[in-house]
């Protein structure tokens, strides 16, 4: 079923128009449509934000910690592996606590931006059922939360800076464009993944899982293997490594030893993320039939 917009003025709103044929068959329409919702939506996706944030944090006795203990942890934890001898890391371009800690930081905000958006919509499943709204607040108000659990995670990467006085780079400020990049990767990997989510429970548990497991394979606790064997092989076509060292390099050192994997990775990053926008835009409708019947 396809639906456009018709304005009618500021303080009149819009008026919605149902159509029984397929959106796929007006592209021009559904973009403009699609285009208007997202915009149409900050508002009420700044409030879900506000809402959430409140509540998740209420009751928490740590609150807003839980964004920079697992970092700290796994610095300590592989640290203490790598000093004595359990794993054998390799060099690291920085001393390796801080290695370890700032690679964790950017994974995990990365695989938040899997599996918030995705939980938005999961949370939302009543209110879709009943309400009708622009479907694209729930996965603006889960990349705002990712935005303000980085934020004390930037604390951290600071304090680590100043802990370890590690020389801050020029090329520091053209980081935060290789870390939206990465980001833009696991939103159109969430959005993707956002109405399977939303129809059945255990899917998310299942991203959960696997991206556990992705970590072992990311460049994360460990440089970039130089070998041809598999597991070399199996880092370097990972679509996250390009992003994530280039996000890190950036940073640290200032030089970024894969430019073209960096640019063919973020072409592939922004693509995913309109193809997956127009499959969440299309399957919606579907995933609230069922969870009406």
């Amino acid at each position: 079923m396809s639906s456009e917009h018709r304005f009618r003025g500021s303080r009149r709103g819009s008026i919605r128009i149902y159509r029984p044929d397929s959106e796929m068959r007006q592209f021009v329409r559904l973009f403009r449509s699609m285009w208007f919702d997202l915009l149409g939506s900050r508002n009420l996706a700044w409030q879900l934000l506000k809402r959430d944030i409140s509540a998740e944090y209420r009751q928490s006795l740590l609150g807003v910690a839980w964004a920079i203990i697992p970092p700290i942890l796994a610095a300590a934890i592989f640290t203490y592996a790598s000093n004595a001898k359990v794993l054998n890391i390799g060099e690291t371009e920085f001393p390796y606590p801080a290695y370890v800690l700032f690679s964790t930081a950017l994974w995990q905000t990365f695989q938040e931006s899997i599996t918030l958006p995705m939980q938005k919509v999961i949370q939302a499943r009543t209110m879709l059922a009943k309400i009708s709204f622009p479907r694209e607040s729930l996965i603006l108000g889960g990349i705002g939360q990712v935005i303000f659990l980085f934020a004390f995670k930037l604390i951290l990467i600071i304090g680590m800076f100043i802990w370890f006085k590690m020389p801050l780079q020029s090329s520091v400020i053209l980081a935060p464009v290789a870390l939206i990049h990465l980001l833009v990767l696991g939103t159109g990997i969430g959005v993707m993944l956002a109405p399977m989510g939303a129809l059945y429970r255990d899917f998310g548990k299942g991203i959960g899982l696997v991206s556990r497991l992705w970590m072992f394979i990311t460049p994360v606790l460990f440089p970039v293997p130089t070998g041809d064997n598999f597991f070399g092989l199996l880092v370097r076509f990972n679509p996250v490594t390009p992003l994530l060292v280039t996000t890190r390099e950036l940073t640290i050192t200032g030089v970024v030893s894969d430019p073209t994997g960096f640019w063919l990775m973020s072409a592939l990053a922004f693509g995913l993320l309109l193809f997956a926008w127009l499959h969440y835009r299309l399957a919606m409708p579907y995933v609230v039939e069922r969870l009406s019947s």
